[in-house]
């Protein structure tokens, strides 16, 4: 259906217990855990070179912001559910037809070398962030935790009380690590979520691509 390409991503890590992530999930979405924890995960990024069904979506370079934990439910592949998606392209919203929670929000991408400074903020008074990010060395040899965080290819949704399942198809990730120099925001509260206790784990990207999504269906 849309294929693009994902680019100067950061994805900003946090482990959280399950109990605080459960009650913010539709049955029969169950948290997915890895060794006993759940996580949460802001993603900044930009998306660029869209096409729907193969021709060229005007504006179709554009940045991103997402905020997301990670579910499984029997008998399904697991994959993400998204608590905020932001976007400055007017169409996406389109997509809470299948209850894609997309937003329009003012956001932008800047970058010096190894450092990435991000911001977001929906309308004038609404949740947003600001983060400037270090990329680090790059991870050679992802460890297992890496690859359960990013490689990710099915996306859940709730629209009318039907859950929903949007399959995402790309190549893993390259992947650095990263540092969190700066980081204020109020996604995390405006999504339910408590403040983490644990400090945040990081990974950057250049990018992967082409990214394919494919026909939700019900999940």
């Amino acid at each position: 259906m849309l294929t693009m390409h994902w680019t100067r991503q950061t994805f900003v890590h946090w482990p959280y217990p399950p109990m605080d992530l459960q009650r913010l999930l539709p049955p029969p979405l169950e948290v997915d855990v890895f060794e006993g924890q759940g996580w949460v995960s802001l993603t900044p990024f930009v998306v660029s070179s869209t096409r729907f069904l193969g021709v060229p979506v005007p504006r179709g370079t554009f940045p991103e912001t997402n905020l997301r934990t990670y579910v499984r439910r029997k008998g399904r592949p697991s994959g993400l559910w998204f608590f905020s998606l932001d976007v400055t392209h007017p169409a996406m919203p389109a997509a809470r037809l299948v209850g894609i929670p997309y937003s329009l929000a003012h956001l932008s991408v800047r970058g010096e070398g190894r450092t990435r400074r991000y911001t977001g903020r929906r309308g004038s008074r609404g949740p947003g962030y600001e983060m400037e990010v270090r990329t680090d060395e790059r991870i050679e040899a992802p460890h297992r935790l890496d690859s359960w965080l990013t490689d990710r290819f099915h996306a859940y949704s709730l629209s009318a009380g039907l859950l929903w399942r949007t399959p995402v198809s790309h190549e893993p990730w390259p992947l650095f690590r990263g540092t969190l120099v700066r980081l204020e925001e109020s996604l995390l509260a405006a999504a339910g979520l408590p403040e983490p206790a644990a400090s945040a784990l990081v990974h950057t990207s250049p990018g992967v691509g082409p990214v394919r999504l494919g026909f939700p269906r019900r999940g």
